[in-house]
């Protein structure tokens, strides 16, 4: 073995090939992609347009620096991303993955206020705890995942935090919608304690990821988020880069509220993994700033808008929009939803959550008191493994409860999938709660 693996204690299935919605190891077996890898392959595997316009722009270039010159394809694939960002967003920065996203939309936001106003004090972004935005150290600062953060926390610059929308379990022991959201009015309490003077951006995902299962926000969170960062002079970032181009039947989550933050942070979906990019999409105000001041953003990468990328980019925003890939998103969802009480109903489920095709659900040990499995048990890889083993795979999380225990699974198949093979992969999926829920009693 060469490569330095995820686990070096477990062997994993090698992938030969893929073909729509599914992946076929190097024993023939077949599996239904549940999860679209790390929720993120939208619109499935061996799409041959896409390849062909990565071969075809790499033929042409393959690698202009960007310090020195520009090229067409990276504005066309730019026009394509602001086409399906909400009213207002004007320029695209291109880097190569989530983190690079979210780690550039921190930094553009802290240069923000310096461009703006001369100095700036404003160098802190409120983050959520059960929050995820990355694992660079920047990024590991902002987000909550403990995994995550915990071998590094020597290394990191910590950022304020305050609870998550987490209905299920609420931080704060209430029962919306007579809790008066206060996970949301807490970021009002949490800027007066650090001072607004410090704070550059609140960042958030409008529905979290793998951290805690698909966790949705309630009705009034993201309006109520974007008022106060309004009120005390905050930039609000949306973490997009698993909900974002379609995944929760809207091209971008925070549109099912109606809220327009300042920043996106793109990835996943925008290349469907055919290629390592992502994007930080920003309004017209941020633009206006950097373009009035000094007119650089003081921060690169070597592969930074590489032409391959932006053709990735532009190839797959075709097929997205032409084949209304959105859209199927949120009718799938329906199917998602009318199956969600009987997803319920399996024993050691307590919660199912989700929108279009990014859902969750989440094991506990007592359906009464919220009992979370024991950590060492690893229920959820647990669960993971014996999905595949049945030829379908979904997608684990762990320790969104107190940061320890915890397990939830999310199912989030390509946008692509047909009514009759989703009806099949949650048919599948009941069938394995059932026998998992048998394994446990063991």
């Amino acid at each position: 073995m060469y490569v330095f693996p995820r686990n070096f204690k477990r062997e994993f299935p090698k992938i030969t090939h893929g073909k729509g919605v599914y992946l076929f190891d190097d024993k023939g077996n077949r599996y239904l992609d549940g999860c679209s890898g790390a929720v993120s392959a939208n619109i499935g595997y061996g799409n041959k347009d896409v390849a062909e316009a990565i071969y075809d722009q790499i033929c042409k270039i393959s690698f202009a620096h960007g310090s020195i010159w520009d090229a067409e394809i990276n504005e066309i694939a730019a026009r394509k991303i602001l086409g399906i960002a909400p009213k207002g967003f004007s320029h695209v920065w291109y880097v190569n993955a989530g983190s690079e996203s979210t780690e550039a939309a921190i930094k553009m936001a802290h240069q923000y206020y310096l461009e703006r106003d001369g100095k700036s004090e404003k160098h802190l972004v409120i983050g959520r705890n059960n929050g995820y935005h990355g694992s660079t150290l920047g990024t590991l600062g902002i987000g909550g995942n403990v995994n995550r953060r915990r071998p590094f926390m020597t290394m990191i610059k910590d950022h304020p935090k305050i609870e998550t929308h987490y209905c299920y379990r609420c931080p704060f022991n209430k029962r919306y919608p007579v809790c008066d959201i206060e996970c949301a009015k807490s970021l009002e309490e949490k800027i007066n304690r650090v001072g607004a003077q410090y704070i550059s951006a609140f960042i958030a995902e409008p529905i979290i990821g793998s951290t805690a299962g698909a966790v949705v926000a309630p009705p009034e969170y993201w309006g109520i988020v974007r008022d106060i960062c309004n009120k005390y002079d905050i930039l609000l970032i949306a973490d997009e880069v698993m909900t974002g181009v379609g995944r929760t039947g809207k091209n971008f989550c925070v549109e099912h509220w109606g809220v327009t933050p300042d920043i996106i942070a793109s990835a996943k979906g925008l290349a469907s993994c055919y290629f390592p990019a992502g994007a930080t999409i920003c309004t017209q105000k941020i633009a206006d700033v950097f373009a009035n001041g000094s007119g650089v953003f003081a921060h690169s990468h070597t592969f930074n808008g590489m032409p391959a990328a932006s053709a990735a980019i532009s190839a797959v925003l075709d097929f997205y929009t032409e084949n209304g890939l959105c859209g199927n998103a949120a009718r799938m969802g329906n199917i998602i939803e009318r199956y969600a009480p009987s997803i319920l109903e399996c024993e050691y489920v307590g919660d199912v959550r989700g929108k279009g095709l990014m859902w969750g659900f989440e094991f506990v040990k007592d359906k009464e008191t919220k009992e979370p499995f024991e950590k060492a048990k690893g229920i959820g890889t647990k669960f993971r493994d014996l999905c595949i083993r049945r030829g379908f795979t979904v997608y684990p999380g762990a320790s969104m409860v107190d940061g320890v225990n915890g397990d939830n699974i999310i199912i989030a198949p390509p946008l692509i999938i047909t009514e009759g093979q989703l009806t099949n992969l949650l048919d599948m999926l009941i069938d394995a709660l059932h026998v998992f829920a048998k394994e446990l009693q063991r």
